[in-house]
């Protein structure tokens, strides 16, 4: 893969600003829509993929997250699906970490299931990558089948321990899941935090037609807040990781635990994050149907003046919010697109 570093020109590029007035400097990419879970809340189980020729290439995907380096991004998040699952995922990283080098870049990390981290967690800590958020919803190795529909809880608890003896920082997501593992979130904290994990809640979000009823899935967090609060102490904390999670310190095990909360609480205010697909699909909100195209431009050109103004026109045209509800006579998704499409 092409190691070349940013163009002369790069710095010549402005920050980008959106319409609000708020700076993009975190872009989540896509490198893959598959994964090897089915989880209920995500995909349906019988997926269509995309064809393997409508995906970026690897080299592909590296100047297209050079070029938003260069217009001010400091933070990269490599999603999926599971992105340690596209085929040689490794050489991206390696080259993608030489933006640590030169500073371009403050962090390149991912998010991952952890079936694979066994495999990856040495290269990727060898790559620069210093934290991970790994995708974990239950300890009870039934309810991980359940919800993944053929996953292998073990496999996944040897991933984070093998990330955790590589070095890396590792905080668990866990979506909340009505009459599933709602009660077990004390449990799951605790585990985490006695393991100097921290943990984040993220409620169910209406995305892509799953073969479920959102409605059956759907617990508020504030309800299990007000649970926790009476079992723990909590307290507020200002920490601003760069994405849409609140945290609180929880006194009796020390740890942090964070809430995102796209239904009960739009967090869209101090949004400064991007996503692009593994097509080269920009989206510049989550919950919208908004969608650019980036790989015309990518690819009509060896020259990124194309895809600059590309980029440029897109995040103008950036939302001041996101529009997620639970259609509850209707039982269909506020956006078609699954999050695996997205880019988690």
């Amino acid at each position: 893969m092409n190691g070349s570093a940013l163009s002369p020109s790069a710095a010549l590029y402005a920050p980008m600003t959106d319409p609000f007035g708020r700076t993009i400097s975190y872009l989540r990419a896509s490198v893959t829509d598959r994964c090897d879970l089915r989880c209920f809340y995500c995909m349906s189980e019988d997926m269509t993929f995309l064809p393997k020729a409508d995906l970026l290439t690897l080299e592909e995907l590296d100047r297209l997250c050079s070029a938003f380096i260069a217009k001010g991004v400091r933070k990269l998040r490599l999603t999926g699906g599971e992105p340690l699952v596209r085929r040689n995922v490794m050489s991206l990283v390696r080259s993608l970490s030489r933006h640590l080098d030169t500073g371009a870049l403050g962090e390149l990390t991912l998010t991952t299931n952890g079936s694979q981290l066994a495999r990856f967690a040495g290269e990727l800590r060898d790559c620069g990558v210093r934290r991970i958020n790994v995708s974990l919803d239950t300890l009870d190795p039934a309810k991980f089948r359940a919800i993944t529909r053929w996953g292998d809880l073990d496999k996944v608890l040897a991933g984070i321990e093998a990330a955790r003896s590589a070095g890396l920082a590792v905080k668990i997501n866990a979506v909340a899941l009505k009459n599933l593992n709602e009660d077990e979130i004390p449990s799951l904290m605790e585990w985490a935090h006695g393991k100097g994990m921290a943990l984040t809640l993220i409620e169910v979000m209406p995305m892509g037609d799953i073969g479920e009823g959102r409605i059956d899935q759907y617990v508020p967090l504030s309800l299990l807040r007000a649970r926790l609060v009476k079992q723990y102490t909590m307290t507020d904390l200002d920490d601003d990781t760069g994405g849409p999670a609140r945290y609180v310190r929880v006194s009796e095990t020390g740890g942090k635990l964070g809430f995102i909360t796209p239904m009960t609480h739009n967090f869209c205010e101090s949004c400064n994050r991007v996503r692009i697909t593994c097509t080269g699909t920009l989206h510049t909100c989550l919950g919208h149907e908004d969608a650019s195209d980036l790989r015309k431009p990518l690819r009509a050109s060896a020259e990124d003046d194309l895809l600059s103004a590309a980029i440029d026109r897109a995040i103008g045209l950036k939302p001041k919010g996101h529009d997620f509800i639970i259609d509850r006579r209707h039982n269909r998704p506020s956006v078609s697109r699954h999050m695996s499409v997205t880019g988690g």
